[in-house]
């Protein structure tokens, strides 16, 4: 008998191995990536405290009307964007970049595409 793979299991075990290896400190914090279905979300994260500096996702009210009518990869761009203004604006130049153990394309490339393109180095 066949057992179904179960995903979103698959990807939080390579979750926990990638994060044995990544931490965010305050001169270079962590870019985290979550997706789901409809919407993704990305913020910045200081492990050394365990504060969040900066986030964005595509439910944010204040890119209600830039996504309207865009795919989900356009959208995840615009995240990408408006994070890094963001992180800009709270003087973080330099991020870690963590996929969230998605493999590094599609939408989740798309986002750390954006936030490079708005000044952020990933």
């Amino acid at each position: 008998m066949f057992k179904k793979i179960d995903k979103n299991k698959e990807r939080l075990i390579r979750h926990t191995r990638v994060r044995k290896k990544i931490s965010g400190t305050a001169e270079r914090p962590r870019l985290c990536v979550y997706r789901s279905n409809t919407s993704i979300y990305a913020q910045i994260i200081d492990d050394t405290k365990g504060v969040t500096l900066a986030s964005a996702s595509s439910q944010d009210k204040a890119l209600e009307k830039a996504l309207k009518g865009k795919n989900k990869t356009e959208q995840a761009r615009l995240v990408g964007e408006e994070l890094a203004k963001k992180a800009l604006k709270a003087k973080i130049k330099t991020v870690v970049f963590d996929r969230g153990g998605y493999i590094y394309t599609g939408r989740v490339q798309a986002l750390a595409d954006g936030a490079r393109s708005a000044g952020l180095e990933l």
